[in-house]
């Protein structure tokens, strides 16, 4: 609020804090179903990707796309829009999301759960449940428990497209638009210089929102176990 002699002029400040939507986009190496990890009405990313997961924030918006090892590349594997921002901790014990937790002797989807970490005040350590980031046996992977959480925050969205092995090409003005390349990393775009690409997947697809239109590319080996020491998968 601002006064200037008789008059009194009230001015709206924005937060400070406030920053712009913003977009991340990465090339999807692998898919299981894992990270993200579209089952039980929520895609979620929980894991890998620390960069994006630390610091995207609700209203931004995270696009997969496909690359060479998934011969998909220009396609768009998944789009969500973050709804919700948490930890590990409250997302392990929130009860909304204990379907996420990992079963190894249950369905494919409850194989690849991605809800595996939480902080043990009394070993003041992370646990690493039995999942496609645990070793085989069900014991810590330790170099997957450190990437993972260098970062312990997760992504959750209630507005998401995932599209699986049924990935529809990006057409390719949209992305040369922008000037997103399809290399290591994830790129980030301010979200207005990027809302023809997000329009275009809301105007095609938006009747399909908060479904899985396809399996995931990997989901034959949903029992697998990966390692990021050696870049590996093992079933």
């Amino acid at each position: 609020m601002v006064q200037t002699g008789k008059d009194l002029i009230l001015v709206q400040l924005q937060p400070a804090n406030m920053a712009k939507p913003e977009l991340y986009m990465y090339v999807v190496d692998r898919d299981f179903g894992f990270a993200p990890n579209p089952f039980h009405g929520y895609c979620t990313l929980a894991t890998c990707k620390p960069g994006i997961r630390s610091t995207a924030q609700v209203n931004d918006w995270v696009i997969g796309v496909g690359g060479g090892r998934l011969k998909s590349t220009g396609k768009c594997v998944f789009a969500m829009k973050v709804t919700k921002k948490t930890d590990y901790n409250n997302y392990w014990s929130n009860p909304e999301f204990r379907d996420k937790r990992p079963v190894r002797n249950g369905s494919k989807k409850m194989l690849i759960g991605d809800n595996i970490y939480h902080f043990d005040d009394d070993q003041k350590s992370w646990l690493q449940a039995h999942s496609h980031h645990s070793m085989a046996d069900g014991t810590t992977n330790q170099a997957n428990l450190e990437r993972d959480t260098t970062s312990n925050k997760v992504l959750i969205s209630r507005h998401f497209y995932y599209f699986g092995n049924t990935a529809p090409v990006i057409p390719s003005d949209l992305l040369d638009e922008i000037g997103y390349e399809n290399k290591v990393g994830h790129r980030k775009f301010p979200l207005n210089t990027a809302q023809k690409l997000i329009d275009w997947i809301e105007k095609e697809y938006g009747e399909q929102r908060n479904l899985m239109l396809g399996d995931p590319f990997n989901f034959d080996k949903s029992e697998a176990h990966y390692s990021v020491a050696n870049n590996k998968v093992t079933v």
